[in-house]
């Protein structure tokens, strides 16, 4: 799935994010960056932040300013895509840093919840897909 993109750094969402993204990032040899829930990260004035929506409420994820370089090609990568809105904040987070989002890979899908079509203009693509919800 990942032969054919070319990225500089991977991007993990909080938390099981993290433990595919970094082993993708090790796999690699690039770059690991987490994205975090609000008031994770320590050093609040380095952080960019953004606020979105859920099936089931608000949420903020922060990532720290310095850690996407303008121009920066970036693989994003979650354990499972439902509704899409985790992975969009996370997009428009990289973006708002300066990173051009090449790649945003998923182990599981739920295809009932398009998510998909949160994510229009970006290439997705998931592991496993299942009807349902």
């Amino acid at each position: 799935m990942l032969e054919n993109v070319d990225f500089d750094m991977v991007v993990g969402h909080e938390a099981r994010g993290f433990l595919f993204g970094v082993s993708i990032a090790e796999h690699f040899h690039k770059p690991f960056v987490p994205d975090v829930k609000k008031g994770d990260y320590s050093a609040k004035p380095s952080v960019s932040n953004i606020e979105y929506d859920l099936e089931y409420g608000k949420a903020c994820m922060e990532i720290h300013k310095d850690a996407i370089k303008p121009g920066a090609r970036v693989l994003v990568v979650d354990d499972l895509l439902a509704t899409g809105g985790t992975a969009k904040a996370a997009a428009t987070l990289i973006e708002k840093l300066g990173g051009k989002v090449k790649f945003i890979a998923f182990v599981i899908e739920l295809l009932d919840l398009h998510g998909h079509e949160a994510l229009k203009g970006y290439r997705v693509e998931s592991l496993t897909k299942f009807p349902g919800h």
